[in-house]
């Protein structure tokens, strides 16, 4: 007799993939340079073009878009969901709780700082943007240190939660401070970073954003177990073998892992891992990570590959996705505190 629940799980699995690869080859036709269907196919089939320009702009523009964007989808998705299991808050994520923006002072630190554009620090060296990614991770872990030095004092996790906003206010507080006192140029760069985008990770700058994103989700698969077990709270954690103060650091670790990568390269990309790991266990009507954690993988990366499209669909530039994702986001947030209690997650 065949098992609902796994039949559920497997059609979900199927669907996203095909959403995924139709999103991505709409991502590759579509954008805001018309390049007929015919010489996209020539180029991805290494036939070329007759306008070189089209060339670039598929190779070395819309393809590593599409990468970018698959991956920081489903990065987002997995730290929002591996923060709303370690702090038992379904409103944790990586920009409610203030990791985004503690990535964020990181970045302007160094940015603002250096009173450069854009391509001076996510330029061709590697240790330009090699020294922003360690200043995100750096901004984002010591927001994650003082959650977890709370989390022992205060075990409210609605307490918790407004913490989390308290110090992503402080951060914010002092990233104006460095706004006032900046270069024009710097400034500049600053906000045309604080937008939101996947389009700014080149190919020379892909492979470093993909081997960290890749070894921190693989990383996140092993801690399945743990993460099933704090489900039911610490004490049961324990009493199953799980050290429980060793599993939130490493699931913290690689939150922050995660969340700052995709900080450093694309900007503080909201409402992304608040919102999608709710619509997986809507799908799915369980919330075991074994199942849950790829799903949601999937479905971060369908979303942004969704408002990347989104984002360059219009003929009158490339709009933030930071103006996308809270048109997605929001009615979710609204469904799922409205239904909270009617809304039942099974192990």
């Amino acid at each position: 007799m065949n098992d609902p629940t796994r039949l559920r799980y497997q059609l979900t699995i199927v669907v996203l993939v095909v959403l995924m690869v139709l999103l991505a080859v709409a991502c590759v036709l579509i954008g805001s340079v018309d390049i007929p269907a015919s010489q996209v196919w020539s180029i991805l089939t290494g036939h070329g073009s007759s306008n070189h320009a089209w060339e670039i702009i598929v190779l070395q523009s819309r393809l590593p878009m599409i990468a970018t964007a698959t991956l920081a989808g489903a990065a987002l998705s997995v730290s929002g969901l591996m923060l709303q299991t370690t702090f038992n808050n379904p409103l944790a994520g990586p920009s409610i709780l203030g990791v985004s923006t503690g990535a964020g002072l990181g970045v302007a630190i160094v940015m603002l700082a250096m009173g450069g554009t854009i391509g001076s620090v996510f330029g061709q060296s590697f240790g330009s943007y090699a020294a922003t990614l360690i200043a995100a991770l750096l901004g984002a872990g010591l927001v994650l240190a003082i959650l977890m030095a709370f989390s022992l004092i205060v075990r409210s996790g609605t307490m918790l939660l407004i913490i989390g906003i308290l110090v992503s206010y402080l951060s914010s507080s002092i990233i104006s401070l460095l706004n006032s006192i900046a270069t024009e140029e710097g400034l500049h760069s600053y906000v045309a970073w604080g937008f939101g985008s996947f389009a700014g990770v080149t190919v020379d700058q892909l492979p470093v954003f993909a081997t960290v994103i890749v070894l921190s989700l693989v990383a996140s698969v092993t801690m399945v177990k743990p993460l099933n077990a704090l489900l039911l709270g610490t004490r049961y954690a324990a009493n199953v073998g799980v050290n429980t103060h060793r599993a939130r650091n490493v699931l913290l670790l690689i939150t922050g892992l995660l969340t700052a990568t995709v900080t450093a390269f694309c900007g503080p990309i909201g409402f992304i891992g608040l919102v999608v790991p709710h619509i997986a266990r809507l799908v799915l009507r369980t919330s075991n990570h074994s199942r849950l954690l790829p799903v949601t993988m999937l479905a971060g990366a369908v979303v942004t590959l969704l408002c990347s499209l989104l984002s360059v669909s219009g003929h009158h530039g490339i709009i933030p996705i930071n103006a996308i994702t809270p048109i997605i986001g929001v009615p979710i947030i609204l469904y799922i505190i409205v239904n909270r209690r009617r809304i039942q997650y099974f192990n």
